[in-house]
């Protein structure tokens, strides 16, 4: 128990309060009080209820002083007003002082010390406080009595907004504070939205640090070589980054400061449906071990089996675990600044090349316009691949305008001389329902090939919708491939494709033209005229 305790920061309660519990305990806890059960091999499965994901439309930021002209506010970073917080926070205070039982947890977010922040996480639920501890970095124990966080996150399930009185949608609220550093939670069982909200934090903090914050994974190769892989949800950034060759810094989160990559958190949070052994050995290992946290994984009541395969209680099913749970993971939880960057996308289209050579103006482009693609079936209504653009592959956590984090980006390419890859695991030789998915072999090979340098070497060819350079040939690659148009039956199908592709993309980045230099504007594609 810290000196700093709740009351020192005006939240009193008449709960039992369970201090920085570790791993075993609060599985117990969460197992008595019926909010788990363990499955064979000792992970925890639990259920979240109608949230199985991020409530992205019942996210605010206060707008005050600390926020106006500094937040990107619009669409994704929608504003609450100071007197809606201040009658949401007098209420999740009084819901907390009528608690009987609290678990709270004393974190950091953040690898790199002279770079994180304290973050102290009150929560009602014991698995809760299991998924937040497994996700941030854990102090060391003599580091906890003199613990005084510098932001609090207060998470109740249990608690339901008044959008009339508290200005927010419906009954669910993400609620942050920057001036008083507060992050207040109300109305789902999603583990996901405490990890986020402080991968949201640090997004808004460390820029004026001049640190770029990165929606990434990382790993280091035996020659202390560093890549950071950006994507989207389904575009590999977990799997590729689990390379039992190189080192694995984190799979998620990252901050790019001058002298190192390092990990904004202390485990890793996997997707699990369909997850398996022989595809993904690392990851599907921690699902056979104690202090694993399963997500709307489907478990036989009796025999206690997992069925993974399983999406009846949701798609996005998850898997948080602490990241040494990985094989050939970094002791320091960071690296040496990168020496490559990896884009992912999964091009539903079946136009991008499966990679292609960035310079620095148009992987800025890239990364603002932050492109993959929905297939059909994923949502209602979605019959054909549908265009997804997330600005630094990440939109929902980033409070900044991109070009913030995109000039971060660009100056750190062209001062540390980075190569840049932009790699399309999505469909080759037509689109979704047509074309196949790109084999996972020669992803993992053409990667190789540009992590160990070898790649610059290639002859290679000028993309005529994209400009941007892909390899003619490559060892151990099927040449075909290479070329996505060659690889289509129907050429002039594809020609159609790639022009409709081009346009989605000079659309999205018309928001962001006139706040990037002529150079970054001149890297966007452009449509070539069909049959010509």
């Amino acid at each position: 128990m810290p000196a700093y305790g709740l009351d020192d920061q005006g939240i009193s309660t008449k709960a039992k309060i369970h201090w920085n519990l570790t791993t075993g305990p609060l599985v117990e806890e969460a197992i008595q009080r019926g909010e788990g059960k363990l499955a064979k091999n000792g992970p925890l499965v639990v259920k979240t209820g109608k949230h199985t994901g991020r409530s992205a439309k019942d996210k605010f930021i206060v707008k005050d002083s600390v926020s106006d002209g500094a937040v990107w506010f619009g669409k994704t970073n929608v504003p609450m007003s100071e007197e809606h917080f201040a009658a949401l926070k007098d209420d999740f205070l009084a819901a907390v002082a009528d608690k009987d039982e609290l678990f709270v947890a004393d974190l950091y977010g953040g690898s790199q010390p002279e770079h994180r922040v304290k973050v102290r996480v009150v929560n009602e639920y014991a698995w809760h406080n299991l998924f937040i501890r497994t996700m941030l970095v854990r102090p060391e124990a003599q580091d906890l009595p003199g613990f005084e966080p510098e932001y609090t996150i207060i998470d109740l399930p249990s608690f339901r907004a008044d959008p009339e009185r508290h200005g927010t949608r419906s009954e669910t609220v993400i609620a942050v504070s920057l001036k008083e550093k507060m992050i207040l939670i109300g109305g789902t069982e999603y583990g996901g939205e405490m990890k986020k909200s402080v991968f949201g934090l640090l997004n808004f903090l460390l820029p004026e640090k001049g640190i770029m914050p990165m929606h990434c994974s990382a790993n280091i190769g035996k020659d202390g070589d560093t890549a950071v892989f950006f994507g989207l949800s389904g575009t590999g950034k977990t799997t590729l980054s689990a390379d039992p060759n190189r080192t694995l810094i984190g799979d998620d989160e990252h901050g790019w400061s001058d002298e190192a990559v390092f990990n904004f958190e202390g485990g890793c949070y996997a997707k699990m449906i369909r997850l398996s052994e022989e595809a993904e050995p690392e990851i599907y290992g921690t699902t056979r071990k104690f202090g694993t946290i399963l997500e709307n994984v489907v478990m036989d009541p009796v025999t206690r089996e997992l069925d993974l395969d399983d999406n009846s209680l949701a798609e996005n099913s998850r898997g948080a675990y602490p990241i040494d749970y990985i094989p050939n993971t970094s002791d320091e939880n960071l690296g040496p600044v990168p020496k490559t960057i990896v884009m992912l996308t999964a091009d539903a289209f079946g136009v991008l090349p499966p990679i292609a050579r960035l310079t620095p103006d148009q992987a800025m482009y890239h990364f603002l316009s932050g492109y993959t693609a929905k297939v059909a079936g994923t949502e209602i209504g979605v019959t054909e691949p549908e265009a997804t653009f997330s600005t630094c592959f990440g939109a929902p956590f980033m409070p900044r305008h991109p070009t913030v984090y995109g000039n971060l980006l660009k100056e750190r390419i062209a001062k540390g001389g980075v190569d840049v890859w932009l790699v399309n695991t999505g469909w080759t030789g037509g689109k979704y329902g047509v074309g196949n998915r790109m084999p996972i072999k020669a992803t993992r090979a053409l990667l190789n090939a540009a992590l160990d340098g070898s790649l610059n070497d290639a002859e290679f060819r000028k993309d005529p919708n994209f400009g941007f350079e892909v390899p003619v040939a490559v060892p151990g690659v099927d040449t075909a491939i290479l070329d996505p148009r060659g690889t289509w039956d129907d050429k002039d199908e594809y020609d159609r494709t790639a022009a409709k592709l081009v346009d989605l993309f000079n659309e999205n980045f018309a928001q962001f033209a006139e706040h990037v230099d002529q150079g970054v504007r001149d890297a966007a594609p452009v449509k070539q005229t069909v049959g010509a």
